[in-house]
Formats: C-alpha cells, sequence, structure tokens
C-alpha cells in the first residue's frame, strides 16, 4: 500500500482537462512519426508526451500555454536555462555567416582551446554530435591502441544507443545474477565485446580482469552515475579504477556526456580528482545545441590526427553547436557552479523534509545541479539498490508534479540551471508541500 495518496486519478483528469492542444499534437504525430515522438524515452511521460512552444529561464511553456519550472532542462543539456541571452547572442551572430561549411572556421580553433583549458585530460579534443558517436569514437581508440578487443562498462551506465554499448543498462532484477552483457531490446547484434561489472564493487571489477586477462582495452564509466539513481563514487572507487586501468595496460574512459559541464567546469574528473585517459562530453557543453567531444592525451589523440582511427563526421565542428558551445563556456565561471551547489542542496534537502511529512519514504543522491530522488527508506549506493524504490509512487508523484506545475524526468533525476533563482526553488517547495 502506498503510504501517501497523490490521488493520480484526480490528477490525470485535470491534467487532460488542461491540455487539449498536447493531445491532439500527439495523437497527429503518431500518424507519421513513429511512436509520435522523437526518442523512445519520451514515449512514457503521462498522460501523454506534452508539447511545448518556447522556453525561457528555468520555466517551459506548453502549446495551451500552462506554464511550468522545468526540471528536465531538455535531459540536461540546457546548463544555463533555456534560451539564455548570451547564447541566443552568439546563435544570432552566426546565423547570417552560414549555418555549417564542411570545412575549417575560427570557432572550431576557439572551441578547442577553452576545452582544453577546462578538462584535465584534454591535452587534444575532437568533436562529433552526439554522446553515442563520440563513445564509439572513444572505444575504437582504446581498441587501436591497446589491440585489445573487450571493454569493462558497469551495471547501469548508459553509452549510447548503439549495439556494442546498450547492454546491462537497467537490467530486471532477475537478470541482475549474471554478469554477462545483457541487451536492452531486440535486433541488437549478439557480441557486443563488453564486460560487465557493478558499480562501486572492486571486487567484480577485478574479477573481470582476472577473467579476461590481457583482453580488456578500457574502462568506461560515468565517473557519477547520473543515468541509473546519480550514484557517486565511494570514496577510493575512481582512484580503485585508474590505478587498475594502469596496472592491466588498459586505458580509462570517463563518459561525461551529463556530468561534464554540470558538475563543474572541468567535469566529473576535476571535481572527483581522478584524471582518466579519454573522456566524452555533450548535452551541457553544446549550450542546447547537438555537439559532442572526445577530450585525450595528446599521446592517444595522435591516433586520430595522423590518421590511424578512422573519426568522421560531416556536421562535426559545425559553427553553430560551436558558437553556442564557446558562448556557454565562457559563462560557466566557478561562480555558477558554487551557486548551484548551494541551490542543490537546498532543493534536495527541501523535497526531503516535504515528502517524509507526508509519509514518503526518500533519499536523494548526486550533486550539485543533478541530483535523484528514490522512493525507498535506504540510500543506494550501486545499480541493483535502486530496484527497491517504489516506481509507481513516484510515477503518482509526478503526475501530481505536473498538475502543480513542475516538470519532472519519470527516472527521478533532477537537473538545475544557472537560471533557477532561490525564489524558483522556493516556489518548487511550496508547490510540494501542497500536494
Amino acid at each position: 500500500m502506498n503510504p501517501y495518496d497523490f490521488q493520480p486519478a484526480a490528477r490525470e483528469a485535470r491534467i487532460r482537462a488542461n491540455t487539449p492542444g498536447s493531445l491532439a499534437a500527439y495523437t497527429r504525430s503518431q500518424k507519421s512519426l513513429a511512436g509520435g515522438v522523437s526518442t523512445a524515452l519520451r514515449r512514457s511521460a503521462k498522460p501523454y508526451p506534452m508539447f511545448y512552444s518556447h522556453g525561457e529561464g528555468a520555466w517551459i511553456t506548453d502549446v495551451d500555454g500552462n506554464r511550468f519550472i522545468d526540471y528536465t532542462l531538455a535531459w540536461g543539456p540546457l546548463i544555463l536555462g533555456h534560451a539564455p541571452a548570451t547564447v541566443n547572442d552568439a546563435l544570432a551572430a552566426q546565423l547570417p555567416k552560414g549555418h555549417t561549411f564542411g570545412a575549417q572556421h575560427a570557432l572550431e580553433c576557439e572551441a578547442a582551446e577553452l576545452l582544453c583549458e577546462a578538462i584535465p585530460c584534454a591535452g587534444k579534443v575532437a568533436f562529433a554530435n552526439s554522446g553515442t558517436e563520440i563513445v564509439q569514437v572513444a572505444l575504437r581508440l582504446a581498441r587501436a591502441i591497446t589491440g585489445r578487443a573487450l571493454y569493462l562498462k558497469f551495471e547501469g551506465h548508459y553509452h549510447g544507443w548503439d549495439d556494442s554499448v546498450l547492454v546491462s543498462y537497467k537490467p530486471a532484477a532477475a537478470d541482475c545474477g549474471s554478469m554477462s552483457p545483457i541487451p536492452v531490446g531486440t535486433g541488437q547484434r549478439p557480441w557486443s565485446g563488453a564486460v560487465v561489472a557493478r558499480w562501486n564493487d572492486r571486487a567484480s571489477v577485478a574479477a573481470a580482469f582476472a577473467a579476461h586477462h590481457g583482453e580488456i582495452s578500457a574502462i568506461i564509466c560515468e565517473p557519477m552515475l547520473c543515468n541509473s539513481g546519480c550514484l557517486p563514487p565511494l570514496d577510493g572507487f575512481l582512484e580503485f579504477l585508474r590505478e587498475t586501468a594502469t596496472a592491466e595496460g588498459a586505458l580509462l574512459i570517463f563518459d561525461e556526456v551529463i556530468t561534464g559541464f554540470r558538475l563543474s567546469i572541468g567535469g566529473g574528473q576535476a571535481y572527483y580528482g581522478v584524471t582518466p585517459d579519454l573522456a566524452t562530453f555533450a548535452k551541457a557543453c553544446g549550450g542546447g545545441l547537438p555537439l559532442s567531444v572526445l577530450a585525450g592525451h595528446d599521446d592517444y589523440m595522435s591516433w586520430i590526427a595522423e590518421g590511424k582511427v578512422v573519426h568522421a563526421g560531416t556536421l562535426n565542428g559545425n559553427p553553430l553547436a560551436l558558437a553556442a558551445a564557446v558562448a556557454s563556456l565562457r559563462a560557466l565561471t566557478p561562480g555558477v557552479y558554487t551557486r548551484l551547489d548551494q541551490l542543490g542542496r537546498v532543493l534536495r534537502s527541501g523535497l526531503e523534509e516535504a515528502l517524509r511529512a507526508k509519509g514518503v519514504p526518500v533519499v536523494t543522491t548526486g550533486e550539485g545541479a543533478v541530483f535523484q530522488l528514490h522512493f525507498q527508506a535506504e540510500t543506494p549506493r550501486e545499480y541493483r539498490d535502486t530496484l527497491a524504490a517504489n516506481k509507481a509512487l513516484y510515477a503518482d508523484f509526478l503526475l501530481a508534479l505536473l498538475d502543480a506545475g513542475v516538470l519532472a524526468l519519470p527516472d527521478g533525476r533532477w537537473y538545475l540551471s544557472a537560471a533557477h533563482g532561490e525564489d524558483v526553488v522556493e516556489e518548487t517547495l511550496r508547490r510540494v508541500r501542497g500536494l
């Protein structure tokens, strides 16, 4: 039995009454767009996927004119909030000059220099357009450098939708007993090259290398497991991965698609003080435009520079994305992160207090501008621990939030932006207390 009734039936009825435009748009889109959405993750929204007309700062407005405080932030990219003036101005300046050249331009150098200055592991960088494709470049590079075919990943970590990495991402409890790679969907190639270990579990990492001695090219991980619970590394765990990779002749790759430019200007590697060999970035680094980055030590990136490892893409380094990136990087000062960390703590503790007052068992995990609500009593340390959460109750809570004008993600993740001020956070907590 749920400890608290968020009145989902009444909430859904009211939302449906207030969002006829979204329902009409969703009905129309299903006739021409597979699933009615552009990525399957959006299809899980209740009562149906909402359609939006515009965003401004910490707020987003749907096609019916309903205004929401936004903690989804496009699943993470909008570190400065919706339509920040600094990015708008940069795009407006670039638009009349051209959208893409398929050739070199000054913004490539400017963005690359800013990235190399900010990211500890970045001797040089390479550009692409999505997290999925830049992870593939990193893994290809690791295979080339080491001459090995396998790589080690962790349960619950997400590294894109390519067949080779879309394994053991949020496996069901019944499948967690096996450390063999578990495909997420049908049609995936049967061999991914993945060796699976458990997050924050040193023994499983050691066992993986013992079972595949001399075969593993890289360890890849989110430095904080954002995609499945916002679970930070235990003290010393990232250092252990660094030491293990070096000792085993493998590369250490941080997937910083979420943590990059969200935990700090230097990403998770700067935040936790552990430097990988390679790191991948996307989301926040593009300021809302599609951009991904591979950063790595000079010795490794030379394999790309000399053409030994193929890295290609027509739209790589396009001037619109890099104009947005340069503007965003210049706006992300240390003070921004200090403020985001403070606001995150206030919001997290306020949500915990408000929900516990209603009889809801809840804990939060994460850092600064990205954290997760878990409707469970014990704080999770690895993916398997998150399976104890009351997901049905959280879905009811999410519906209640939507009815109250607060937008959050279905998996429990909350994102903050530089546009979320103290007034917005306090208004959010006021609305939560009133549910």
